[in-house]
C-alpha cells in the first residue's frame, strides 16, 4: 500500500522573527539622540577647562536646566500627537510664574524680607497651585481658540504668546520679582537626592506617566487618532474638539510647573530669560521623534531631545561661544530635527503605496 502522507516541509521563518528587544530599541530616533547626547557630553567634557563640564556640579546643574525644557517638550509632545503646535509655551511659563511669585508675595509680613514669611511650606504650596492653576487656564484659552474658534493653532499660540508676554510684563511693571520665600530653593530648587536635584526627578516622574498614557491608555490612543486624521475621529466617536481641549489644559499646566520650577531655580522671576523656549521645547520634541504633521509620540525621544538642546546650549556657554552661536546652533538642530521628520514621512508613503 502506497503512504500518500505529504512529507512536511519546514517553513524557513528566519526572516518573520521579531528581532531582539535591543536591536528594535536601537533603531527607534530616540536611541540615537541618546548616543548624540553621550558623545556630545564626551567631547565637551574633553574640551572643557580641567573637565570641569563633566563634573558632578555642573551635571547636576544640567539636570535642573534639562526638568523645565522636558516639562515644556513633553506638553508640546502630546499637543503635535493630536496635530497642534503651540509657540506660547515660554509665554505660559513666564506668567504662570509671575503670578505664583505675586501670591507668594503677598503672603510677606515685611516688604523685602525674603525671611518674613509665617508659614513658608504653606506660602508655597499657594504659589505652586497658582502657577499650575495659571498655565492650565492658559492653555484652556488656547484650546478654545483652536478647538471651539477653528482658528489655526500656530495662529492662535502666535496670539496668545504676546498677550500673555504682555500681561506678565504689566503685572511686574517689566521688573522681576524677588523676596521669595528662601526655602524655596534650599528645599526644593537647589536640593537634590545624590547629584538628581527634585525638580528634575518630578520632570521624570510625570515623563513615565505621560509614556504610560501614550502607550497604554484609551487617551492616548485617542490623541494619536486624532492627529493621524481628525476627520476620522469624529466618524469614530472621538469627541475630538473636548479632547483638543483637554491636551491643551495638560500642555498649560505643564508650562504652569515649569514656570514654578523656575521659580525654585532663582528664587525670582526671570521675565527675560525665556524667549527661546518654544523653540527648545520644539527641537527637543521633534528631534526626538514626535511627528510635526501628528500620529506619532515619542515620550522617551522627547527625554533625550530635551537633554541635547540643554547640553548643546551649556557645552557651549563653557566653552566661550557666543550667544548668537547658541541660537544658530539650536536653529539648525531644529531644521535637521525636521528634515528627518520629512524623510520619515516620505518613507512611510512610499511604504504605503508599495503595499
Amino acid at each position: 500500500m502506497t503512504d500518500t502522507t505529504a512529507t512536511m516541509i519546514p517553513v524557513d521563518d528566519r526572516g518573520r522573527r521579531e528581532a531582539p528587544a535591543i536591536v528594535r530599541w536601537l533603531r527607534t530616533r530616540a536611541a540615537w539622540i541618546l548616543v548624540l547626547d553621550l558623545v556630545l557630553i564626551g567631547v565637551f567634557t574633553a574640551l572643557s577647562r580641567d573637565n570641569v563640564f563633566g563634573s558632578a556640579a555642573n551635571f547636576e546643574s544640567l539636570l535642573l536646566s534639562v526638568s523645565q525644557v522636558l516639562l515644556l517638550a513633553l506638553g508640546l509632545a502630546m499637543l503635535l500627537g493630536a496635530g497642534i503646535f503651540d509657540l506660547s509655551l515660554g509665554a505660559n511659563l513666564v506668567l504662570s510664574s509671575v503670578v505664583g511669585a505675586l501670591v507668594m508675595r503677598s503672603f510677606q509680613q515685611t516688604p523685602g524680607d525674603s525671611a518674613s514669611y509665617a508659614d513658608p511650606g504653606a506660602v508655597i504650596l499657594a504659589g505652586l497651585a497658582a502657577a499650575v492653576a495659571t498655565g492650565l487656564l492658559f492653555g484652556l484659552v488656547n484650546g478654545l481658540i483652536i478647538a471651539f474658534a477653528g482658528i489655526n493653532s500656530l495662529i492662535a499660540t502666535l496670539g496668545t504668546l504676546g498677550i500673555g508676554t504682555g500681561v506678565a510684563l504689566l503685572l511686574t511693571g517689566g521688573s522681576d520679582i524677588g523676596s521669595l520665600p528662601r526655602v524655596l530653593q534650599t528645599a526644593i530648587g537647589l536640593n537634590s537626592v545624590g547629584i538628581v536635584p527634585i525638580p528634575a526627578i518630578l520632570s521624570i516622574l510625570i515623563a513615565i506617566l505621560l509614556w504610560a498614557v501614550v502607550r497604554y491608555s484609551r487617551y492616548g490612543l485617542r490623541t494619536l487618532a486624532i492627529g493621524s486624521s481628525r476627520s476620522a475621529a469624529e466618524r469614530a466617536g472621538i469627541r475630538v474638539r473636548g479632547h483638543l481641549l483637554g491636551l491643551t489644559a495638560l500642555g498649560g499646566a505643564l508650562a504652569g510647573l515649569a514656570g514654578f520650577i523656575d521659580l525654585t531655580r532663582f528664587g525670582s522671576t526671570v521675565l527675560s530669560g525665556h524667549a527661546n523656549d518654544a523653540l527648545g521645547a520644539v527641537t527637543a520634541a521633534v528631534i526626538g521623534g514626535t511627528l510635526l504633521e501628528g500620529g506619532k509620540v515619542s515620550i522617551a525621544g522627547a527625554v533625550w531631545g530635551a537633554a541635547l538642546a540643554v547640553i548643546l546650549q551649556a557645552g557651549l556657554v563653557i566653552l566661550g561661544v557666543s550667544s548668537f552661536w547658541q541660537l544658530i546652533v539650536v536653529g539648525a538642530v531644529l531644521l535637521v530635527a525636521v528634515m528627518l521628520d520629512r524623510l520619515a514621512a516620505l518613507r512611510r508613503s512610499r511604504a504605503v503605496k508599495a503595499d
